[in-house]
C-alpha cells in the first residue's frame, strides 16, 4: 500500500451469531463466525481472503458493508465510521462501497431487465438523472464488455458470464471506492473466469477501485492479489503479499491449503495431504491455537497458548513455530507450480488476447 491514507481500515472486526433454545429463546451460546479482524487496504489494491468453506470470509465481506451488523469492531471508508453512521448515512456510504456475489443468477431480479437493474442504483445515488439514466446504462453496459442492446434482457436470457458482468456492471455503476467480491468467479466455467478476472483489473486499473477479493481458487487468486490473508475458524492467521504467501508460507494452515490445490495433470495422482481432519465448530472452538487439533507442527504450547498475529518478514503470522516452518523444496515446488501454472496460463493467454483485440 502506498503513502497515500488508506480506503479501508479495519480494527478488531468481530462478528458471533447468538443461539437460541426454549421456549424463551434463551441464549445458550455463540457462534463466533468472524473474531478480532483487522487490515487496511489502499486505493486500487486488492485483497484476498482465502480459506475454507465456513471459515468466515463473506461473513467478513458482508461485516464490512454491513449487510450483516458486526458485533464489535471498527470499519473506516475513507476515514470515516461506516459502524456510527446513521441510516441516512449509511445509505449516502453505500455509494462508495458496493459487492458482487457469488451466484450471478440468484443475485439478480428475474423479473427486472438489466435497463430496470442498473437504473435503480442510477437514480436512487443520484449518479444519474431521468434524462441521462439510459445513456449512463449503455455506457455501463460497454465499460463491462457487453452491449447497448442487452438493456431490455431478463437475466434468464444470458449466459453465467453475462449474468455476472450485469453483476459487475451494477456493482461499478455508483463508481465506488471499494467493492468486495465474494467469489464472484466460483460459479463459472475456467475460461469464463478468466475473462472476468481480466474484466476486474481493467476496472480497477481505470477507476482505482480497492477489492476485497473473497475466493479459495488460488490460481485466481495468484493472478489477481497484492496480498493475501488467510483465515481459519474466523481469524486471519497469515496476511502477507502475495509472492510471499506461494513462495514460503509460514503459517502451517496456508501451506496445507496450497498442497491441496489440485493437479491438472489427471495421471499426476492427488498430493498427500499435510493437514487432516475437518474444521472444528465455531460454536465451541478448540482452546490455545485453533489450528492445533490438525496441525503436523503442533505441540505442547500450541494446546493451550493461542498465537497472536505478529509481525515476521514482512508480513503478519499467528503461528508459534512460524520461524521453523521451512521453505519449500524443489520437488515441493513442482507440484504446485504444475497445478497453478496451467490456470493461470489460461488467465494470461485470454488477458493477452483481449488487450491485442
Amino acid at each position: 500500500m502506498s503513502g497515500a491514507a488508506p480506503v479501508l481500515e479495519v480494527e478488531g472486526l468481530t462478528k458471533h451469531f447468538p443461539v437460541r433454545r426454549g421456549v424463551l429463546r434463551r441464549v445458550v451460546g455463540k457462534v463466533q463466525a468472524v473474531t478480532d479482524v483487522s487490515f487496511a487496504l489502499g486505493e486500487g489494491e486488492t485483497l484476498a481472503i482465502v480459506g475454507e468453506s465456513g471459515c468466515g470470509k463473506s461473513t467478513t465481506g458482508r461485516s464490512l458493508l454491513r449487510l450483516i451488523e458486526p458485533t464489535s469492531g471498527t470499519i473506516r471508508l475513507d476515514g470515516e465510521d461506516v459502524r456510527a453512521l446513521s441510516p441516512r448515512g449509511l445509505r449516502e456510504a453505500r455509494k462508495r462501497m458496493q459487492i458482487i456475489f457469488q451466484d450471478p443468477f440468484g443475485s439478480l431480479n428475474p423479473r427486472m431487465s438489466v435497463a430496470e437493474t442498473l437504473r435503480e442504483p442510477l437514480l436512487l445515488h443520484g449518479a444519474a438523472t431521468t434524462k441521462d439514466v439510459d445513456e449512463k446504462i449503455a455506457d455501463l453496459l460497454v465499460t463491462c464488455g457487453l452491449s447497448d442492446f442487452h438493456a431490455t434482457r431478463f437475466p434468464h436470457e444470458f449466459s453465467g458470464g453475462q449474468r455476472q458482468r450485469v453483476g459487475v456492471a451494477r456493482a461499478l455503476a455508483t463508481r465506488p471506492r471499494l467493492i468486495v467480491c465474494d467469489e464472484p468467479v466460483s460459479a463459472l466455467d475456467v475460461s469464463v473466469q478468466a475473462q472476468i478476472v481480466n474484466l476486474l483489473q481493467d476496472l480497477q486499473a481505470q477507476f482505482g477501485i480497492a477489492y476485497v477479493f473473497i475466493a479459495h481458487d488460488l490460481a485466481v487468486v495468484r493472478h489477481i492479489a497484492d496480498r493475501v490473508a488467510v483465515m481459519y475458524l474466523g481469524r486471519i492467521v497469515e496476511d502477507a503479499p502475495v509472492d510471499a504467501i506461494f513462495s514460503h508460507p509460514r503459517h502451517p494452515y496456508t501451506r496445507s491449503l496450497i498442497d491441496a490445490a489440485p493437479r491438472p495433470d489427471p495421471g499426476a495422482g492427488r498430493a498427500k495431504a499435510s493437514v487432516e481432519g475437518d474444521l472444528p465448530s465455531a460454536l465451541r472452538p478448540p482452546p490455545g491455537c485453533l489450528f492445533h487439533p490438525r496441525c503436523p507442527m503442533a505441540e505442547a504450547k500450541c494446546r493451550t497458548e493461542r498465537p497472536e498475529l505478529r509481525e515476521l518478514e514482512g508480513r503478519s503470522v499467528a503461528c508459534h513455530f512460524a520461524e521453523q516452518m521451512p521453505p519449500p523444496d524443489r520437488a515441493a515446488e513442482r507440484p504446485m507450480d504444475d497445478r497453478l501454472t496451467a490456470r493461470l496460463d489460461v488467465l494470461r493467454r485470454a488477458r493477452d488476447s483481449a488487450s491485442a483485440s
